[in-house]
């Protein structure tokens, strides 16, 4: 199992609150319903697909559910879902990274723009703000995200937006790691001509191989 060092600004307490959830990540989720599970957990599903880190992660990001630039023009997105185990019980106080190219399809690799962590709640949820990346070539949009629990590195992988143009010519992509978009529209299309305050709601929840 690699070790996880998270940074010095954001330490990982690596205590599990299993005895005091009663309550499965499912039972959570019907008191939730903007958008569907995205996928579905259970002793007999799979768990997350990995995929590569890529060239761009940084260590030591700040903690923080605001990533939005001041100035940013582009479509903002709210990143929400649950880190759970293949048994449906919700992890507490995981680590969600998460980082991704900029309005430009630029990484920041000298600072932390765009980067950002974020715990999980005892029911398990997490909640990100940020915006919808700009392209760069040879890929399609997406995100990158770290999840760890316990100071360990559990999973890492990448998120992609539905009806992406780019899905079918990223030999990365898998729809496995879709995230589930309330109004079914492409990124590229919201991201033209919206209000900074018209967010686009996304989901995805993680299905993570820890015992409980």
């Amino acid at each position: 199992m690699v070790v996880y060092r998270p940074s010095r600004r954001v330490v990982v307490s690596g205590v599990l609150a299993a005895g005091s959830m009663a309550m499965s990540a499912k039972a959570a989720l019907g008191q939730e319903r903007e958008l569907p599970l995205t996928p579905h957990c259970g002793e007999e599903d799979p768990t997350t697909i990995a995929q590569t880190e890529g060239p761009f992660f940084r260590a030591g990001s700040p903690g923080r559910a605001d990533l939005v630039e001041p100035g940013s023009k582009a479509r903002q997105v709210e990143l929400t879902g649950f880190v759970v185990t293949r048994g449906c019980h919700p992890v507490a106080r995981a680590v969600v990274d998460l980082w991704h190219a900029d309005e430009r399809g630029a990484y920041d690799n000298k600072g932390y723009r765009y980067r950002g962590r974020v715990y999980t709640d005892e029911k398990g949820r997490y909640r990100i703000r940020t915006i919808v990346p700009a392209l760069y070539p040879g890929r399609t949009r997406h995100y990158h995200v770290n999840v760890a629990a316990g100071g360990k590195l559990l999973l890492t992988t990448q998120l992609y937006f539905p009806n992406e143009p780019g899905n079918r010519r990223d030999g990365l992509y898998r729809k496995e790691l879709l995230m589930q978009i309330a109004d079914g529209g492409s990124a590229k299309n919201s991201a033209k001509g919206r209000a900074k305050d018209d967010a686009m709601a996304a989901r995805f929840d993680f299905i993570i191989d820890l015992r409980m």
